[in-house]
């Protein structure tokens, strides 16, 4: 029997693929997706903040129960997952992890308080 072909949706915080992880390698799945959230630590989570995304993704896939999974369908998913995490950027629910090895802003200029201002400045 030959293994289903591995889909995959990557955006700068969003990593879904069609598999799941066994001894630490993808095994192609038809029925398993595997969710990876900010592989590069970008980004500062709690762990609250962290199973929203989570349920977030259980609703999106969801919504597309009974359809094929789909190159097309898989990257809706993790587009729409990555609007909901910049959501969470501007509410100020997560921030910018300024001390990881990647520093892309890709979701705006992070906001920082510099303590030479009075707070009426800003």
């Amino acid at each position: 029997m030959e293994a289903p072909p591995l889909l995959k949706s990557t955006t700068r915080h969003i990593r879904i693929f069609t598999a799941e992880v066994m001894n630490n390698e993808f095994q192609p799945s038809n029925h398993v997706l595997t969710l990876d959230v900010d592989p590069d630590n970008e980004l500062n989570w709690d762990d609250d903040t962290l199973q929203q995304v989570y349920r977030k993704f259980d609703d999106l896939v969801e919504s597309y129960s009974g359809e094929d999974l789909t190159d097309y369908n898989l990257r809706r998913i993790g587009s729409d997952l990555e609007h909901f995490v910049r959501s969470l950027l501007q509410k100020g629910q997560i921030s910018y992890n300024l001390n990881s090895r990647v520093r892309n802003f890709s979701m705006g200029v992070p906001r920082v308080v510099s303590a030479d201002l009075p707070s009426s400045d800003y």
